[in-house]
């Protein structure tokens, strides 16, 4: 970006026409909560919900921002409460039709909060869960610049995002705002919504400047628009300091409450009992009655020409906070009430809104006079906005088997490493496409030979000091064409990023193969902003390495157990966990494969560091039998072992095969033959079930090819996870069934006591197939 300041667009129209758009999308976003909870039938009194008053603090923002300063090449966030307001701006701008207006939270219509992938109209970030929405767009601009200096085809142009003052309690916003990156992304702006309201209350101790202090020792230029110009005149009149000086000091509740007053209450309150209260008094004696309304609420962010001035005062060079003191419920009767977050208009007060802006409750829907310079504004900013469609990029194929055959004793961790490098020999342009993120853990999960070979991503290339030391392993060589970026140590950071990389493709139509990696334990930590990427159409590859009680003297703390099961039930994603290395290189180019596309999908993957025998995977030599081998792989499920009359199968996922196959052997020798089946994917599994059952549709065949009628069995199943994720198989022929996992911490110790602990073991196997063999 340039450091060059935007000036507003020449030739935008006065203030008056835009107060009178601005008084149009108050309307339009209250009478869209309004018709959905009042007008609209509700045949199971269920409450609906919306929120007139969080919108109503937006208006004056968001009219400014997309009447005078956004730019086509510009992205948007906006907090998920003022959804009315960004589906009114839409319908005035000709990208909604009408008939949506009576369609909030219906189903098929408008969603609860903007959705990218849900909604009619255009929505550049999907928001609602609190604080996830808010960093997106921080994510957005690292993207485009890593596409930009990569690939090519980001374009440019600012990303907002707007922002509720309450999102700032959230921690994932602050871990974002610190990174070191993001000093560097001067395309990003956000503007907070300074109304001192939460939901229930009016917040006692929000203090600004404090907050500002914190951006701005993020490096962040900070901008603070708090009065407006009427008020403003008032401070320059006598008495005008020391009612600067009373408003500035009171507490956030006691000028809330101003904004319930009358004017002779006003006279009596405002005024307070310090050493400038006789000043203001005369001060406010001497102004009529509407203006004293006025001039109370007339705060910065409901003000258009001083939010004009900051706009137009933005520095590209660096991020920028917009600070906005507003008044939540802006321009309507609840305006200031602490508990008008989810409160309604009345009939009667609709009306009086509707006389005021010149709108008709009877008629809500209505068009601005045609002809009119509001409309004419309305169809020039539309112009202005116009974006020329995204012709999608498809992206390069990858291919299904690199044909290397593993051998010796490798991991699954391991395996990750060597697939990405050879694929930068076998296929350089999807391994071009393929961007590595990590949170400070790139040479733990062996991704040091891919970095060594790739580089890291810097905005500007940077020395490499230690690029002349012999003992160095793992070099760090940044410049704007590496393909691996490193975060600090914030999951949360981690799976933002990772959903914005995998957006590239929809957002600008070049797709990126974002992969992912991170301690598998810290699954659960970035869960939620991995969800919402997913949904807001994000496709990448998460990795969780190393994983389980087989992450044995880490301890209790590093060792997780219900991530199998939140991969089986991550919509949007298909999970993986691969014993061997050769299985783990298919279901990664088949993830590959998925991403980047308009029916792709995501992938978690669940790799460990246990060093596993090769040779105990058995991979057919002749093709044939290994591409067969290999659809198995990454359809869920393969046969490891068969004998010709099975008493037992034993189902085993990731780092216990080894367990599996060794109780079979013993199970063997003591007369009960049995089956073994390594499973890839309880998710593809689980789902081929539904589908046998018609509750979705999917492939069903893996379950006739690895659990055939003819050979059903008891079933034994374990994992070094939560049992319940594989207990599911046994509906697959309805048998008599015996899950093994892990359901308690677990604590430091060898892999061969952990697994005894836990009844993982050879042992704990073989007893559990003996009690059902009987």
């Amino acid at each position: 970006m340039t450091g060059a300041v935007r000036e507003p667009r020449s030739g935008a129209a006065d203030l008056a026409v835009l107060r009178e758009i601005e008084g149009r999308v108050l309307w339009l976003s209250t009478a869209i909560v309004h018709h959905a909870n009042r007008v609209r039938p509700n045949p199971s009194g269920l409450k609906v919900g919306g929120h007139q008053a969080s919108s109503a603090s937006m208006v004056s923002i968001m009219t400014s921002l997309w009447f005078r300063h956004l730019r086509a090449g510009d992205r948007m966030s906006v907090k998920p409460h003022a959804s009315p307001v960004l589906h009114a701006i839409n319908h005035l701008l000709g990208e909604l039709d009408a008939s949506y207006l009576t369609r909030l939270r219906e189903f098929g219509g408008l969603q609860s909060y903007p959705s990218r992938a849900k909604d009619p109209d255009p929505v550049d970030y999907s928001t609602g869960s609190v604080g996830i929405g808010a960093t997106a767009p921080i994510w957005g601009a690292l993207s485009r610049r890593y596409l930009n200096a990569t690939v090519g085809g980001g374009g440019s142009g600012r990303q907002y995002s707007l922002v509720g003052d309450a999102e700032l309690d959230e921690g994932a916003v602050w871990e974002a705002v610190l990174d070191p990156a993001v000093g560097e992304l001067g395309e990003v702006v956000w503007v907070v919504d300074l109304n001192r309201q939460s939901l229930d209350r009016v917040v006692p101790n929000i203090a600004a400047d404090r907050l500002e202090g914190m951006f701005a020792a993020a490096g962040w230029q900070v901008i603070t628009v708090k009065y407006g110009r009427l008020v403003r005149e008032l401070f320059e009149r006598p008495g005008g300091a020391e009612l600067r000086g009373r408003i500035d000091a009171m507490p956030n509740p006691e000028y809330q409450r101003l904004l319930r007053c009358d004017a002779a209450q006003l006279r009596e309150r405002l005024p307070g009992r310090g050493p400038g209260a006789a000043a203001i008094a005369a001060l406010v004696a001497g102004v009529d009655d509407a203006t004293l309304l006025e001039a109370v609420a007339n705060l910065g962010g409901h003000d258009l020409e001083a939010l004009d001035e900051a706009f137009s005062a933005i520095d590209d060079t660096r991020p920028t906070v917009v600070f906005a003191y507003t008044v939540k419920g802006y321009g309507l009767a609840t305006r200031g009430h602490p508990q008008n977050h989810s409160a309604l208009l009345t009939e009667e007060q609709m009306r009086e809104l509707a006389g005021r802006v010149g709108a008709d409750l009877d008629d809500p829907w209505r068009a601005l006079p045609e002809g009119g310079a509001a409309a004419a504004l309305c169809a020039e900013t539309a112009e202005r906005l116009r974006r020329d469609r995204v012709e999608a990029v498809p992206p390069p194929p990858v291919p299904a088997d690199t044909g290397r055959t593993p051998s010796g004793t490798v991991t699954t961790q391991a395996a990750l490493g060597r697939t990405l490098l050879d694929l930068t020999r076998q296929a350089p342009e999807a391994a071009r496409r393929i961007v590595t993120v990590s949170p400070d853990v790139s040479s733990s999960t062996n991704l040091g030979g891919w970095v060594n070979k790739v580089g890291v991503w810097s905005t500007a290339e940077r020395p490499d000091w230690f690029a002349d030391d012999a003992e160095t392993i793992l070099h760090w060589r940044e410049t704007p064409s590496g393909q691996h970026i490193e975060l600090g140590i914030a999951e949360v950071n981690l799976v933002g990023l990772l959903g914005e990389l995998g957006a590239t493709w929809s957002r600008w139509g070049q797709p990126l193969l974002p992969i992912g990696v991170l301690y598998d334990p810290f699954v659960e930590r970035a869960l939620e902003p991995w969800s919402f990427g997913i949904y807001a159409g994000g496709q990448s590859i998460l990795v969780g390495t190393p994983s389980g009680v087989t992450l044995a003297p880490e301890g209790g703390a590093h060792q997780s157990i219900k991530t199998p099961s939140i991969g089986l039930e991550q919509p949007g994603c298909v999970t993986y966990e691969p014993a061997f290395a050769l299985d783990t290189e298919w279901v990664l180019l088949a993830s590959l494969a998925r991403l980047g596309r308009p029916d792709g999908t995501s992938a978690y993957l669940r790799l460990s560091t246990r060093p596993v025998d090769q040779s105990l995977a058995a991979v057919p030599e002749d093709p044939a039998a290994r591409e067969r081998r290999r659809r198995l792989v990454v359809a869920g499920a393969y046969p490891l072992r068969r004998v010709a009359a099975p008493a037992v199968t034993i189902a085993a996922m990731g780092a216990v095969v080894p367990e599996a196959l060794a109780a079979a052997e013993r199970l063997e020798r003591v007369g009960v033959p049995a089956d073994v089946v390594c499973v890839t994917s309880p998710d593809l599994l689980y789902r081929a079930v539904r589908a046998r059952q018609g509750h979705e549709r999917a492939d069903s065949w893996v379950l006739d090819q690895v659990f055939p009628a003819e050979r059903a069995t008891p079933l034994v199943t374990v994992l070094d996870g939560h049992p319940h994720t594989l207990a599911f198989l046994a509906t697959v022929n309805r048998v008599a069934t015996s899950a093994l996992g892990v359901t308690r911490f677990g604590q430091s110790g060898a892999i061969e006591d952990l697994y005894r602990e836990h009844g993982l073991d050879a042992d704990g196997i073989v007893r559990a197939a003996l009690d059902l063999a009987g």
